[in-house]
């Protein structure tokens, strides 16, 4: 779908809207990790002690980005979830990694975008944002590759049941900040917000162990969490619905 944007994004975000998403897995020595692995050590065992089903399993971080044409490369590399937990919690120190992920935003046929709640057993519980997660080594492909695209399309059939539309456009939007490479793909659906809202909540209950609380639904700028809501779903909708 186009997104005709409205406003300006959230103070500290860029928005550039792209044709085409592509990132590589490349090799990385993350001094800071090396540097700070005691306090690492020591933050995942808060995180660990507070939500105990935590997995220190691998993830993709992005070391730099580059775009041409409209088309953006990121270069990716693996890092121990706990490293990327406590980068975070640090308040994203390092101004050369940054946390890259893709996500699909459901827009509804009467003008509205859903979000999920994240649930009490995850690391970002109670947040509000678009169904998604940080890419692992299932997103890795033979050649090297990491499927950001294929990424956003499983965490959002995984966490609302919903699949996108066969024929639906494929352009981005990346929105910089905050530490973040958030990639989001605006796709239209041909519900209205309350349908989808029934679907998604259907298939949460489905699940022994859903990955989102409930979903939520935005219609205007009123609606915007500025407690609950990332900056960079602050920025996407402020710049898609007008004042």
């Amino acid at each position: 779908m186009s997104v005709e944007f409205a406003g300006e994004a959230v103070p500290g975000f860029t928005l550039t809207p792209l044709s085409r998403i592509s990132a590589r897995r490349v090799d990385y020595d993350w001094v800071w990790a090396r540097d700070n692995a005691e306090a690492i050590e020591r933050n995942w065992k808060r995180r660990r002690a507070k939500t105990p089903g935590l997995f220190d399993g691998p993830v993709f971080l992005a070391s730099g980005c580059t775009i041409a044409d409209g088309a953006c490369e990121t270069a990716l590399f693996e890092a121990r979830y706990s490293r990327f937990i406590a980068f975070r919690d640090a308040g994203v120190p390092d101004a050369l990694v940054a946390n890259a992920f893709a996500a699909i935003v459901p827009h509804s046929a009467d003008g509205a975008v859903l979000l999920g709640v994240m649930g009490g057993h995850t690391a970002n519980a109670g947040q509000i944002y678009f169904p998604c997660g940080t890419p692992d080594p299932d997103d890795l492909r033979p050649d090297g590759t990491v499927d950001l695209a294929g990424s956003a399309e499983r965490e959002f059939r995984e966490e609302t049941g919903l699949t996108v539309p066969e024929g639906a456009a494929a352009d981005w939007v990346l929105l910089r900040g905050d530490g973040q490479l958030a990639f989001l793909r605006p796709v239209r659906f041909d519900l209205d917000a309350e349908t989808l809202k029934s679907r998604i909540e259907s298939h949460r209950g489905h699940e022994d162990e859903p990955e989102l609380a409930h979903s939520v639904i935005a219609r205007s700028r009123a609606d915007l969490d500025a407690a609950r809501m990332p900056g960079f779903v602050q920025a996407y909708l402020a710049s898609i619905f007008a004042e």
